[in-house]
C-alpha cells in the first residue's frame, strides 16, 4: 500500500475530528482560512486565520498526536488567541506563548483523559492549576511568578510549547479581516454548537460562555439598516432627526436618494407573542426614523405569507397600532424569499424575526438579517442575531 503523504494525513486527521461527538463543535473552525503542510516551519503554527503545519514535525506525529495538534491549533483559532490577546503579546511573548498554551492544553487533555484517541504531540504545556482559568489569569500568575524568581524566589518559568504563534501574521490582518474572522468563528462555533447536540457531544464550558456573551440585538438590528442604506443617505437639516428634538437637541436627520423598501417577516408559528411583535417593530421604527427608508413592506408568515401589509414614511407612527397580524400554521420562512420575489419587492434587506425551527431557511435575493428567539440557531443564509433579553 502507498503511503499516506503529509499532506494526506493531516487531512484524514481533520476529517476524523469533524466527525467525531466530542470534536465537531470545531469542525466550522477547522475549514476557517487556509491549511496548508510546509517544509519552512519547524513545528506548526497559526496566525489566528490559516494555520500551517511543518512537514518533518507532522511525519513525526503519530496518529493520536497529530489529531491533538491540528485541535490545538485549531482552539487558538476558536479563542481567537493571535487577536484578543494582542497587548499581552506586546508585554511579553514568551509567557503570552505559555498563557494561551496552558489554557487549551488542558482542554485537550480534560477532553480525552487517558489518550485514547487524541494526544498532544511532546513537550505540550500542561498544569492542571491552570485549568477553567482564561488566558489574561493564567498570564498574570506567570507573570508574578516570573517577577518573584527574579526576587531570588517563586517557581521557575520556563517553556516553550511544541509549536509556534504567528503573532506577526496576525498583525497583518487589516482591521475589516478581523472584524471579519471574528463573526466567521462565531458563526462557526454556534454551527458547531447544533452539530454537537444532534451528535450527542458536549461544548466545553469555555465556548458556552463565549456563545452566551450578550449581544444586543438592537445595536446590531440599527447597524444593519443603517449599513445597508449608509452609502445611498445625504443628511438634511429640513427634517430634524425626531429622536433627539424631545431631548433639546437638533440634528439633521438622513435622507435617502435611492433607499429603497424594507421587508419585515414576522413568524406566526404560535411561539412569538404580541409583546415580542410589538418591541421589535417599536426597535425597527426607530431605525426608521434615522435612516428613512421610502417604505415597509410588512410580512406576517408561518408556510405562506397571510398577511402583507405596506408603509410609508409617512405612516410608521402609527403603525404597531395599525398592524394585524396574521398566520398560525408551521414555519417555513423560504415563504418570504419567494413572495419577494414573485411580487417583485424592491427592497433592500430583509429583517425576519422568528423562533428559528423552520424546515428551511430559503433562498434570497436580497440581504437578510434574521432575529432568533431561541438561543445558539444560527441561520445558513445572511446575519443571524440572538433576539431576548
Amino acid at each position: 500500500m502507498t503511503a499516506l503523504t503529509e499532506e494526506q494525513r493531516v487531512q484524514r486527521a481533520h476529517v476524523w475530528l469533524m466527525n467525531e461527538p466530542k470534536y465537531c463543535l470545531f469542525a466550522g473552525i477547522m475549514m476557517l482560512g487556509t491549511t496548508e503542510v510546509r517544509d519552512d516551519i519547524p513545528t506548526a503554527a497559526t496566525n489566528g486565520r490559516d494555520t500551517f503545519y511543518g512537514r518533518a514535525f507532522s511525519a513525526k506525529q503519530v496518529e493520536k498526536k497529530l489529531r491533538g495538534l491540528i485541535l490545538h491549533e485549531n482552539m487558538h483559532k476558536a479563542f481567537r488567541h493571535l487577536t484578543v490577546w494582542e497587548p499581552l503579546w506586546k508585554q511579553d511573548r514568551q509567557l503570552s506563548n505559555m498563557a494561551c498554551d496552558y489554557v487549551i492544553n488542558q482542554m485537550i487533555v480534560d477532553g480525552d483523559p487517558h489518550g485514547e484517541n487524541v494526544q498532544l504531540p511532546d513537550g505540550g504545556l500542561i498544569n492542571a492549576r491552570f485549568r477553567g482559568m482564561d488566558v489574561l489569569t493564567v498570564f498574570n500568575i506567570l507573570k508574578d511568578e516570573q517577577d518573584e524568581q527574579g526576587n531570588g524566589s517563586g517557581k521557575a518559568v520556563t517553556g516553550e510549547g511544541f509549536d509556534e504563534h504567528d503573532w506577526e501574521g496576525a498583525q497583518e490582518l487589516t482591521a475589516d479581516e478581523k472584524e471579519s474572522l471574528a463573526k466567521e468563528i462565531d458563526q462557526a462555533l454556534r454551527q458547531g454548537a447544533i452539530l454537537a447536540g444532534k451528535l450527542k457531544g458536549n461544548v466545553p464550558r469555555e465556548i458556552g460562555d463565549m456563545l452566551e456573551a450578550k449581544v444586543d440585538w438592537r445595536d446590531v438590528l440599527r447597524d444593519y439598516v443603517t449599513s445597508v442604506c449608509a452609502e445611498k443617505d445625504m443628511s438634511t437639516w429640513r427634517r430634524p432627526n425626531r429622536r433627539w428634538v424631545d431631548q433639546g437637541v437638533y440634528l439633521p436627520s438622513m435622507i435617502g436618494e435611492s433607499v429603497g423598501r424594507i421587508v419585515v417577516g414576522i413568524d406566526m408559528s404560535g411561539s412569538i407573542g404580541s409583546q415580542e411583535i410589538a418591541q421589535f417593530l417599536g426597535e425597527l421604527m426607530h431605525v426608521c426614523d434615522m435612516a428613512h427608508p421610502e417604505g415597509i413592506d410588512l410580512l406576517y408568515w408561518d408556510t405562506d405569507v397571510c398577511q402583507h401589509e405596506k408603509y410609508d414614511m409617512d405612516s410608521y407612527s402609527g403603525l404597531i397600532t395599525s398592524t394585524k397580524p396574521k398566520g398560525g400554521g408551521g414555519t417555513d420562512p423560504a415563504c418570504v424569499a419567494k413572495y419577494i420575489k414573485d411580487h417583485n419587492i424592491k427592497a433592500e434587506c430583509a429583517i425576519i424575526l422568528t423562533d428559528g425551527y423552520v424546515s428551511s431557511w430559503g433562498t434570497w435575493s436580497v440581504p437578510v438579517l434574521w432575529g432568533i428567539t431561541t438561543k445558539r440557531i444560527v441561520a445558513d443564509v445572511g446575519v443571524s442575531v440572538y433576539v431576548g433579553d
